[in-house]
């Protein structure tokens, strides 16, 4: 297979990497697929950084780019032209914050060709290994929906994957958040026939996605008044964007501005003395 031939490197190295997990500090095998989890997790910091960095400029240049959609509704062409220009003029990446789940795919495809042959390439070489994990699942190289404790995982994963896509999908617009939140539904059906093993796998990155998202929010406080985006060459002038002042009728009294102080005026008393 073609699939294979590319993945098999990974797969390799994923599996010396769980036989060393598990010889090395004696985990068991669940558990050593959670250490793995992790450990990818932190070599992806780096384009983890480059993911929150790039939600971040799109958060502060979406008013911008609201803008240039109204000004091109019934243009599309011409909208798309006018957002890439702007994505090159400032520096924005829209596909950034994808990069951590592209990175991810070839290790979850190969730690899924790594359980698939578990018991003929690993497990041979530990007799007494145990297979459970939590003492809740009995094998996480058999299927997750053969037994009750799959339908557990599963329930686990479709939540945690449901509030990942929350955390990472703050700055997308409706349809897109809409679509990201009913995918974990559709991938249960998919998902449900794959080990154990590797729902475990996906559980746990969702869970590390989540928290990351609760410590960034922590880190990154939201400024009071909102974020002031930069104004560049395609920015609308502030004519177009602020209303004009109503014109005063002739003859009507004018109003004073918010907070202004009010002006005091002396009226003259009859015969000429002022009060």
């Amino acid at each position: 297979m073609i699939v294979f031939s590319i993945l098999s490197p990974i797969e390799n190295v994923l599996a010396e990497v769980l036989k060393w997990i598990h010889g090395t500090a004696g985990v068991p095998w669940a558990w050593s697929i959670v250490v793995l989890t992790v450990m990818v997790r932190m070599l992806l910091v780096p384009l983890t950084v480059r993911q929150i960095h790039s939600m971040q400029n799109l958060q502060a240049h979406a008013p911008e780019m609201k803008a240039i959609q109204q000004r091109n509704k019934g243009d599309r062409q011409k909208m798309n032209e006018e957002l890439m220009a702007f994505y090159k003029e400032n520096q924005i990446n829209p596909a950034a914050s994808c990069l951590p789940m592209l990175a991810q795919m070839p290790v979850f495809f190969a730690l899924y060709f790594v359980l698939r042959d578990f018991e003929k390439e690993i497990l041979p070489q530990y007799p007494a290994a145990d297979l459970g994990w939590l003492h809740v699942v009995p094998d996480i190289t058999a299927g997750a929906i053969t037994h009750w404790s799959g339908y557990v995982l599963l329930v686990i994963y479709a939540a945690s994957q449901t509030a990942s896509t929350i955390f990472m999908s703050a700055t997308m617009d409706k349809t897109q958040r809409m679509i990201l939140l009913i995918m974990p539904l559709v991938f249960l059906a998919v998902i449900a026939n794959f080990p154990a093993g590797l729902v475990l796998y996906w559980m746990t990155t969702n869970l590390w996605t989540v928290g990351q998202g609760l410590i960034t929010r922590r880190l990154v406080p939201k400024k009071k008044g909102g974020v002031q985006p930069k104004r560049s060459s395609r920015t609308p002038p502030r004519a177009e964007t602020e209303a004009p002042p109503e014109p005063v009728a002739a003859g009507a009294p004018r109003t004073a501005a918010p907070g202004a102080p009010v002006r005091k005026v002396k009226r003259k008393k009859k015969g000429g003395q002022r009060r």
